[in-house]
């Protein structure tokens, strides 16, 4: 429990409205629900949320401590009172989460509150799995990324060893992820492999392809396969052998067949058309092969994962 004195300069004050000023990491969903259930009290008793606050007036505040600290990266998520997240699987070693694409994953200059990985530690704050307060606090961690505007399967680590042993089994291809995709264009042969060079300018954020190496390019290679054509229109599968920043997106346009949306290496015109603004592509299937050991995760070896829709699959290549 927390006392605050009401001085001079904060009398006339709305509850509520000092309350909030105070703690900002606390939800105003959160805010008004405590007022409701009196664990915020002035000079003892139970108030309305709209009570104007007198100099002299003591406040309790029957709060956890956590929400009294001072804003900063690491505790934002206690902003977040309802968390979204979509889960297809879940233990006690890990959280497999379907980001949607819009959600980035990690703060970045322009979002700071609304990512997935305060998504998933409000998630399990408020499951009580989790508090940065117990002692020796593993802080839940991505074990992969995934752009802003592309959706999937993202791994969260709760534990440690979870995240040391995911990481391993990611850098030695123990972990295979495939994508789906919509092309502008139908790939030629319908299956096939593309292998190439990138090079990424950082400056323009833009990664360039090539076929002979290059210096500073990195060698990646791209397995796809066409599932389905109508019209100009492809779904195709894509499995990743490297793991490089924009490789589909890039390896795609390279053949002639750029992502349907994508507005860096995509056919604008064809984006308009469609009224497309993000690239379709989509992280849809996971599968941990771990043929090398896998410590306390080798209950998952053989284990496959697949989100339950893909949102462009739905609108343009619908399952009959």
């Amino acid at each position: 429990m927390r006392e605050f004195t009401i001085g001079k300069n904060d009398a006339g004050q709305r509850l509520d409205r000092f309350v909030a000023k105070n703690l900002p990491l606390l939800p105003p969903a959160l805010l008004q629900k405590y007022i409701r259930l009196k664990r915020i009290k002035v000079n003892g008793r139970g108030s309305k949320r709209d009570v104007r606050l007198e100099s002299g007036d003591i406040l309790q505040l029957y709060i956890n401590d956590e929400f009294f600290d001072k804003p900063s990266e690491e505790n934002l998520f206690l902003t977040l009172f309802q968390p979204k997240l979509t889960i297809v699987y879940e233990d006690e070693n890990l959280l497999l989460v379907d980001k949607r694409p819009g959600i980035v994953v990690h703060a970045d200059e322009t979002e700071k509150v609304n990512t997935l990985i305060n998504h998933i530690q409000a998630y399990l704050y408020q499951k009580r799995e989790w508090n940065p307060k117990w002692e020796h606090a593993f802080a839940p961690a991505l074990c992969n990324r995934i752009d802003r505007n592309t959706g999937g399967i993202v791994i969260a680590a709760k534990n440690a060893e979870t995240l040391r042993i995911m990481n391993e089994k990611i850098k030695s291809h123990e972990v295979e992820k495939s994508y789906l995709c919509i092309t502008v264009g139908h790939p030629r042969p319908a299956e096939g492999k593309i292998e190439g060079f990138l090079l990424k300018d950082e400056a323009k954020k833009e990664v360039s392809f090539y076929h002979r190496p290059i210096p500073g390019g990195k060698t990646a290679v791209t397995l796809y396969k066409t599932m389905e054509s109508r019209g100009p229109l492809s779904l195709v599968e894509c499995r990743l052998l490297t793991g490089r920043t924009h490789q589909i997106r890039v390896s795609m346009a390279e053949i002639g067949c750029p992502l349907l949306g994508d507005g860096k290496y995509g056919n604008g015109a064809v984006n308009r058309q469609y009224h497309e603004t993000r690239q379709a592509l989509y992280s849809y299937k996971l599968s941990f092969s771990f043929p090398t050991d896998a410590g306390v995760l080798n209950y998952l070896r053989g284990r496959e994962f697949t989100v339950e829709e893909v949102p462009f699959q739905e609108k343009y290549f619908p399952r009959l």
